[in-house]
Parts: structure tokens; C-alpha cells; sequence
């Protein structure tokens, strides 16, 4: 005879989240994977919260997802949930691969936001890993009225894919952001190894003096939702 409480328990124990981020820097971390809530810019808000809640982790990579809400600041980004790779620092010209393949969902599209990876470099290999000399964003979605840091500078097919590649900064650190162009990439498997390429040979990016200091994966609210970012399957290969 079946142990029908016993079953429903096992079922339960499998379905369980590995973690629940609700702190405003929780993190996770699984090997060489992390999953992180970091809502760094909750300051700008006038009402809202976040939660990450990682679904799944282990050597092949994680799944997570996120479920915000925010109002006030329009034009400020308040977090950026977010799934981390930890790799061996070297100059971004001594990678021969810089990949990583993820597949997402967002349940309310009606938001001001974006889903992206976010890059940094240094010519400091020991620079924090938050910010950079440069920043490399790729955004795979684009939702509401927002934009990238400084202004478009061109339309370029990088990948097999056409991206709108915005660029603005300080001396202090310079951006460079390819959009999609054609609307949401939600199934991405793809080399970022190409992107510094084509900015070092197009635009003067320092690619044999900068090192690679940090990848990751996640969105940028500015304002709306309630809305979930499903991230059900993410990795990546650095070497």
C-alpha cells in the first residue's frame, strides 16, 4: 500500500526552494555559481520589495527567479538579482571562450525594466567586482521607457544577432551596451569573447590590458509589477 503522506512529503522535499533571498544582499553560493538578491538601489524607490528565490543549483548551473514591485524614481535602477560565475582572471584578449547559455521568462511585461549580463573589466585585476574601467552589457530584453547609459551609437550584428550598441560614461568607467534589436532574446547561448572583440578592433577598447573581473546575469527594474523573471536554466564557461 502506497504511504500516500510519505509521497506527498518526498514531493514536497523535491519541489523546496534551495534558498530564499530576502535580504537586501543575500546571496547564494554553489560552487563556482552564485545567486544574489543585491537590491542596491532601493534608495530611489518610494514603495516596493524584492525577493529571489533560487529553484535549483549544482556544477551545471543554477535556476532562479525574482518577483519585485516598485514605484517612485522613474529613470533609477533599484536592483539587480542576478546569477554569478566565478572564474580565473585574466586579460580579456587571453580568453579563448567567454559563454554562457540561459533561458527566462517574465510574467508581466508591462514594466519599466531590463534583463541583461553585465560584465565588468579592469586594468586592476584586484579592482572590486561591481564596477570596472569599463562595462560590457548585453541586454536581452528592453521593457518600458528606459535606456542604457549614454546614447546610441550604432546598430551592429554581433553573434549572428543584431544589437542597437549604446555607449556613455566618465573616466571612471565607460559603458558600452548592445540592446537586442529585434525584440526579447529569451533562449540565449552565446560568446561574449566576439563583443570585445569588436569593440577593441571598432571602438579602442583596451582588450590585451583590461581583465575580466566579473559575469553575470539578471534584471534591472526601474519601476512596475508586480512581475517574475523565471530564470530556468543558466550557466556559463569561462577559460
Amino acid at each position: 500500500m502506497v504511504n500516500l503522506l510519505a509521497l506527498a512529503a518526498s514531493v514536497s522535499v523535491a519541489n523546496a526552494a534551495v534558498a530564499t533571498l530576502s535580504a537586501q544582499y543575500a546571496s547564494y553560493t554553489s560552487g563556482a555559481y552564485s545567486v544574489n538578491n543585491n537590491l542596491w538601489g532601493t534608495g530611489s524607490a518610494t514603495s516596493g520589495s524584492q525577493t529571489t528565490v533560487v529553484d535549483s543549483a549544482s556544477s551545471a548551473g543554477v535556476a532562479w527567479h525574482t518577483t519585485w514591485t516598485w514605484q517612485g524614481g522613474s529613470n533609477a535602477v533599484k536592483s539587480y538579482a542576478n546569477s554569478g560565475y566565478t572564474f580565473t582572471k585574466k586579460f580579456v584578449s587571453q580568453y579563448s571562450t567567454i559563454s554562457s547559455t540561459t533561458k527566462w521568462s517574465l510574467s508581466n511585461s508591462n514594466v519599466n525594466a531590463d534583463v541583461s549580463y553585465d560584465l565588468f573589466t579592469s586594468a586592476n585585476i584586484n579592482h572590486n567586482t561591481y564596477s570596472g574601467d569599463y562595462e560590457l552589457m548585453v541586454w536581452l530584453g528592453k521593457y518600458g521607457n528606459i535606456q542604457p547609459i549614454g546614447s546610441q551609437i550604432g546598430t551592429v550584428t554581433v553573434g549572428g544577432q543584431s544589437w542597437n550598441l549604446w555607449a556613455g560614461g566618465s573616466s571612471a568607467q565607460y559603458t558600452y551596451s548592445f540592446v537586442a534589436a529585434n525584440g526579447p532574446i529569451t533562449s540565449f547561448s552565446g560568446d561574449f569573447k566576439p563583443f570585445f572583440t569588436y569593440l577593441a578592433n571598432s571602438h579602442g577598447y583596451p582588450i590585451n590590458t583590461q581583465y575580466l573581473i566579473d559575469l553575470q546575469f539578471g534584471t534591472e527594474p526601474f519601476t512596475g509589477g508586480p512581475t517574475t523573471l523565471t530564470v530556468s536554466q543558466w550557466s556559463a564557461n569561462v577559460n
